[in-house]
This record gives C-alpha cells, structure tokens and sequence, in this order.
C-alpha cells in the first residue's frame, strides 16, 4: 500500500469515525428533544399559578408544589455553597502543590471512585451518618451535605482540568514580578480559571437538583404543612415529589398530570439555574478577555 493509498484510507476511517459521532449525538439530542416535548404535552396543561404556589392537598391529589419547588432550590443551591470552595481548593492543591506522590494517588482514585458511586450509597451514608450519629435528623442541612459529597468529584475534576488550561507563562510572568505562589494562585491562576470552574458549578446543580436516592433518607418528606423555617427542617423536593405520587399514591391515574407538570418544572428549574450560572461564565470569560 503506498503513501496516497494509505492517504486515502486515513480520510474515508476518519470521515466515517466523525459520521458515528454525529449519528451518536443526533441520536442523544433526538432522545432528550422527545422526553422534553412528551413531557411538555402531558404535563403543560397542569401549570398554573395555583399548581406553582399552593401546597398539595387531598393525599396530593390537588393543590401545587410551591414547597417541593423551594426544596429543591434550597438543596441544589445549599449544596453548591458548601461543595463549591472545598472542590476548588482541592483541585488547587492537586494542581498547584502536590507532586506525584503515594498520597496524591490515594487522593485521586478516592476521586474516582467517589464518582462512580450510586446515589443510593451515598443516601444510606448520609443516613447513617448525618442524620443518625451526628443527630441532625432528617433536615435540609442532612440533604445538603449529602448532596455536597455527592457531586464534589464533579467540582474537582473540572476545577483541575480548568487549571490545567491556566498557560504556565502565566504562571512563570507573575513569578518574574515579584508575586508569591500564593499570590500568584489567587490573583492570576483562580480569576483565569473560574469560567470554567462554574462549569463543574452548572453540572453539579443539574445533578443535585435531579437526585432522589440521596435525599429520600436524609432531606425529604413526603409531605410537610409550611416552608423550612431552619437548617434543621424538613423539606419537600420535585424528584421525590414524582417518585412518591408514582410509587405510593393513592389514586395513581389521577396524580398522572400531576406527576408530569412536576417533572416538567423540575426540567425548568434546572435549565434555570443553568442558565444563570451560563451567562454568569460568559460573563467572567468576556470579562477576563478584556
């Protein structure tokens, strides 16, 4: 085979490896365009202003969802709060400091593992630990911190990478002014790489407001008669709103448009908060363009 043959054969693999990769990803946005739209016709006739702001009534039969909706922001945000700082300065340390060593290792496949753990475990941990030794009951403080656990890998790993992108002339010009490490990693390395940490911060709101198996032990309840006043209250949330209505309720074909205007306004609170935090990085990124 010579030179042009072999030319040729290269281009038509790599025509055809990019094919499947377009194929693969029409085949995803195909797949979530189709929940969304079967979601929006079962479930957009059963939003309104009372469905948004009432509490449930009637074994959750009728009323709204105004406290699974608050819940759920309270969760998703609260979790963010506390995962966000000890996933950045992880990643820094990582980064920044550590060198190839045993317990670097060690830190990184706890890392790993961490992220390929079921939510479910990390419930029955939060379960047995914040809530059981450390007393705090089943409260929004119990859901938060089971939550932070959960997606710190997710903040970690994408903190990191954003790091990694930071150019090491950077690095070497703020050295060569005078600037300490640490003043270098503070005033130069973080404000670069921060656009791009907030998109481990998207991620993981997507994935904290989307859990059921890590907040049904520790946080939710299946039904509460007011707002959290504390940190120690109770909450409602949407996705074990849904999973309670399709699994326990009490007349299942009745809750039905019930359980779809939930899941929709979980996919809209979702995209909210995304897209706050999306034009948030835009704006850091235009920022530090600048």
């Amino acid at each position: 085979m010579n030179t042009a043959t072999r030319n040729q054969f290269r281009m038509r693999l790599q025509s055809l490896m990019f094919g499947l990769l377009y194929v693969s990803a029409a085949i995803n946005v195909l797949a979530l365009s189709g929940v969304c739209l079967y979601l929006a016709i079962n479930g957009f006739s059963s939003l309104s202003w009372e469905f948004l702001t009432e509490y449930p009534r009637k074994m959750m039969t009728e009323g709204g969802i105004m406290p699974c909706i608050v819940g759920t922001f309270l969760l998703a945000f609260g979790s963010m709060v506390i995962v966000f700082p000890i996933g950045v300065a992880t990643a820094v340390y990582l980064h920044e400091y550590s060198r190839h060593s045993r317990l670097t290792y060690y830190i990184r496949f706890g890392i790993n593992n961490l992220a390929g753990v079921p939510s479910i475990v990390f419930g029955l941990f939060g379960l047995s630990f914040f809530v059981t030794f450390l007393g705090l009951g089943v409260s929004l403080i119990s859901g938060i911190l089971t939550l932070a656990i959960l997606t710190l890998p997710i903040i970690i790993n994408t903190a990191e990478e954003s790091l990694r992108r930071v150019p090491d002339s950077w690095r070497e010009a703020s050295f060569a002014m005078g600037a300490t490490k640490i003043q270098t990693i503070l005033r130069v390395i973080i404000p670069a790489a921060f656009p791009g940490m907030l998109t481990g911060c998207i991620l993981g709101l997507a994935r904290a407001a989307g859990e059921t198996g890590a907040i049904m032990f520790t946080a939710a309840v299946y039904f509460t008669p007011h707002m959290p006043d504390s940190f120690l209250s109770p909450v409602m949330s949407l996705p074990y709103h849904m999973y309670i209505l399709a699994t326990s309720g009490t007349d299942i074909e009745k809750t039905l448009p019930l359980q779809y205007g939930t899941a929709l306004m979980l996919i809209f609170l979702v995209v909210g908060m995304n897209l706050l935090a999306i034009i948030l990085r835009d704006r850091l990124q235009n920022k530090n363009k600048q």
